[in-house]
C-alpha cells in the first residue's frame, strides 16, 4: 500500500503518521512489514500513542520507537499495553528503566505477560539469578523475552553447564552479561571457547574466563580474538606469556589493538623503560587507565626516584598509593 493512497482505515492512519512527522518512506516500509496497518483504528494508535508518552517516552524518540514496532499502535490499551508496562514498573528501581526498555526493544510490549514474562522470569530464577537482579537483566536486555526458552535459552545454560558452571555460576554470568543468551552456540559461543583451548587456556581457565569477562565469549574469533593475539605475539609475548595474559585479563582479547593495547605496551617499554616480562606476570597492568593512572603514578615515582614492581605501583588506590610511597 503506497502512502498517498487512502483505502478505508488506512488513509487515516497514513494522516496519523504524517501528522507526528513520519515521512512516506518511513510510512511505507512499516505498511510493507505489518499489513495490518491497513485496517488500524486511528482513534486506537492515538491512545496508545499519548499512553506511551504518558510512561515518559520521549517525543523525540517515539517515532522510532513505533518504527521498529508498529504494532504497538493496534494493541489493547487495558488488556496489554497497561499490563506489561506495569509488570515491568515493579522490577525496576527507577521510573525512567521502563520506558528505556521499551525504546530499546519496542517489540516487549507485545508479547503477553502471562504466556513470556512471567515463565522468562521463572526460568532466569531458576538459573541462580537473584529475584532482585530479574529486573536489571531483563530492562537491560529486553530483547531476552523474545527468545524461546527450550529453543534457545536453554541450549545456552545447558552449553555453559558443559563448560564445568554450576547453575548458580551461570546465573552470575547473566548478570555480568545479559546479552550472551543473544549469541548462537554453534556459531559463537563454541568457536570461541574451541579457539581459548587452542591457545592453551585449560578447562579451570576457561571457567575463570567466562565468569569474570563472559563478553570474552561473544566476540567473533576471526574478526577480534585472532587479531589482537597475533597483534601481541607479534609484540613479542611468547605462547606461555599469552596464555597468562589471557586468564590474568581476558579483556586483552578484545581490546582494541591502537587505541588500548599498543599505546600501553610503547608507554611500558619506551616510557617507563619495563620489560613485556612485566606486564605477562601482571596482565591488571593493561586494565588501568593509561593517563590517569600510568603516566600519573609513574611521573610521581620517577620524580621521586622510586623504583617499585607494576603490583606495587597500581594495586591501590589513589590514597593507599599516596601512603606507601610517603607522598602526604
Amino acid at each position: 500500500m503506497e502512502a498517498s493512497g487512502g483505502q478505508n482505515g488506512g488513509g487515516g492512519i497514513m494522516w496519523f503518521f504524517r501528522d507526528r512527522g513520519f515521512d512516506d518512506k518511513s510510512i511505507n516500509d512499516m505498511f510493507r512489514r505489518c499489513k495490518r496497518l491497513e485496517s488500524a483504528q486511528q482513534d486506537r494508535a492515538s491512545t496508545n500513542w499519548d499512553y506511551l508518552r504518558s510512561i515518559g517516552i520521549e517525543d523525540r524518540k517515539l517515532p522510532h520507537v513505533i518504527s521498529k514496532c508498529p504494532k504497538i499502535l493496534m494493541l489493547g490499551l487495558d488488556d496489554k499495553l497497561v499490563p506489561m508496562v506495569e509488570c515491568l514498573g515493579t522490577l525496576c528501581s527507577k521510573p525512567k528503566e521502563v520506558a528505556a526498555a521499551i525504546t530499546k526493544f519496542p517489540h516487549i510490549l507485545s508479547h503477553s505477560v502471562e504466556e513470556k514474562l512471567c515463565p522468562l522470569l521463572a526460568f532466569l530464577q531458576t538459573i541462580g539469578v537473584p529475584e532482585k537482579q530479574l529486573g536489571k537483566i531483563l530492562l537491560l536486555n529486553p530483547r531476552l523475552i523474545s527468545y524461546g526458552i527450550d529453543s534457545k535459552l536453554t541450549e545456552t545454560v545447558e552449553f555453559l553447564a558443559g563448560l564445568g558452571l554450576a547453575r548458580g555460576m551461570i546465573g552470575k554470568v547473566l548478570m555480568k552479561d545479559p546479552f550472551i543468551m543473544g549469541y548462537s552456540v554453534s556459531q559463537r559461543l563454541r568457536p570461541t571457547t574451541e579457539f581459548l583451548k587452542s591457545i592453551g587456556l585449560t578447562a579451570p581457565n576457561l571457567r575463570s574466563v567466562v565468569m569474570n569477562f563472559p563478553e570474552v565469549l561473544s566476540r567473533d574469533v576471526d574478526k577480534i580474538l585472532r587479531h589482537n593475539l597475533e597483534y601481541l605475539r607479534g609484540r613479542g609475548f611468547s605462547d606461555r606469556q599469552l596464555v597468562a595474559l589471557v586468564t590474568g585479563y581476558p579483556p586483552v582479547l578484545i581490546k582494541s589493538v591502537w587505541n588500548s593495547l599498543e599505546p600501553r605496551i610503547r608507554f611500558l617499554m619506551e616510557v617507563m623503560g619495563r620489560s613485556l616480562d612485566e606486564a605477562a606476570e601482571y596482565p591488571d597492568f593493561f586494565r588501568h587507565s593509561l593517563k590517569k593512572r600510568l603516566e600519573m603514578r609513574h611521573r610521581i615515582l620517577k620524580r621521586r626516584n622510586i623504583r617499585c614492581s607494576l603490583p606495587e605501583m597500581l594495586d591501590c588506590d589513589q590514597k593507599q598509593f599516596s601512603q606507601k610511597f610517603s607522598l602526604t
